[in-house]
């Protein structure tokens, strides 16, 4: 009879698989809301500076026709007398990165005219992002 020969077979224990999962488990659930939060964070920022932009072109707007414009859309193309348009460099009327229009009144309850987008929950509360 030949004598067989004892195979060492190296590898890992399903414990030690286990201990690998739960630490990467662990990393995943302290990095993912880091992100979340920056992700949401970077919303916030883009539409301040779209609120502002639109802002600027309102004023510049009046200015030049000598009373606010009837909607936003008569910021790319109007009819009235002195405007100078487009004064929207894109030439479109951006939306809120939550796929909301903005708002837009003039007169407006909190200065010459009032523009604003209803933030992350669709409402006009201490989250939506104006422009007074």
């Amino acid at each position: 009879m030949k004598k067989l020969k004892q195979i060492n077979r190296q590898g890992f224990t399903l414990i030690e698989i286990l201990i690998v999962v739960m630490i990467i488990g662990l990393i995943a659930s302290l990095v993912a809301p880091n992100l979340l939060g920056r992700f949401e964070r970077s919303k916030e920022e883009i539409t301040k500076a779209q609120v502002e932009m639109l802002s600027s072109g309102v004023q510049a707007f009046i200015l030049d026709v000598g009373k606010c414009p009837g909607s936003l859309s008569e910021l790319i193309s109007s009819t009235d007398k002195g405007w100078r348009g487009p004064y929207l460099s894109k030439q479109t009327l951006p939306q809120d990165p939550w796929k909301r229009d903005y708002q837009y009144k003039c007169p407006g309850e909190h200065g010459a005219f009032d523009l604003y987008s209803l933030g992350p929950n669709g409402k006009l509360d201490e989250k939506a992002i104006k422009n007074w």
